[in-house]
């Protein structure tokens, strides 16, 4: 592969292993940044369509060899008590830290309008998702705070029950007891595949209703 058939092939591994998005749309996206990165001259529509087509069917073959609970079932079950425990938890909050900050205020804004304010919030974003589909050093980072706060200790105890909760739910987890750092789980492997009938984690309002039941 050329160096921007490789940098394409990257994007279109991520966003099938992801399992965000339906083939159809994962096919839109690539062909928006072949478009955008003006590569429309050295790679072609079918190239990219059958290079993600071949990865689809390559982590459905894989699939058959997963063992439940996945490490993404457990997170999605961790992140699931978080929320029972008012701190708000987001799936793949944006691409950058900075995102994952606005979706978390753009939550806790839904929250306050129902009387309900949290204790703190934890989310990853797609930048942490692509560490967790790389199959040579799978990592997933998580970020916490809690939502206008400057109060080392108020961010240290978030993390605290962030990081007791993962691990109740069985994950290593590396984490100084800092605020200034994120909370590692390392060797964690993102297995996920794309189901429009199933549960949509990006779905915020969910994570209102259980915070507001």
């Amino acid at each position: 592969m050329t160096e921007n058939e490789e940098f394409i092939y990257e994007s279109i591994f991520n966003q099938v292993r992801m399992g965000f998005l339906s083939i159809d749309d994962i096919k839109d996206n690539i062909m928006e940044e072949i478009e955008d990165n003006e590569f429309e001259d050295e790679i072609s529509e079918e190239w990219a369509f059958e290079k993600i087509d071949q990865e689809y069917q390559k982590l459905l073959a894989e699939s058959k060899q997963w063992k439940s609970p996945t490490d993404t079932e457990r997170l999605i079950n961790a992140f699931d008590e978080l929320c029972g425990q008012n701190i708000i938890a987001l799936h793949n909050a944006g691409y950058t830290t900075s995102d994952g900050e606005y979706e978390v205020v753009e939550v806790e804004r839904e929250l306050r309008e129902n009387d309900v304010t949290s204790d703190g919030y934890c989310f990853y974003h797609e930048q942490d998702l692509a560490r967790a589909v790389d199959p040579e050093n799978p990592s997933l980072y998580i970020a916490f705070q809690k939502v206008d706060n400057s109060d080392d200790a108020v961010t240290i105890s978030v993390g605290k029950k962030v990081a007791e909760v993962l691990r109740n739910n069985g994950f290593e987890v590396k984490w100084e007891e800092t605020a200034k750092r994120k909370i590692e789980i390392p060797g964690f492997k993102w297995q996920h595949i794309y189901d429009e009938e199933a549960r949509d984690l990006q779905d915020y309002g969910e994570v209102i209703d259980r915070m507001t039941e």
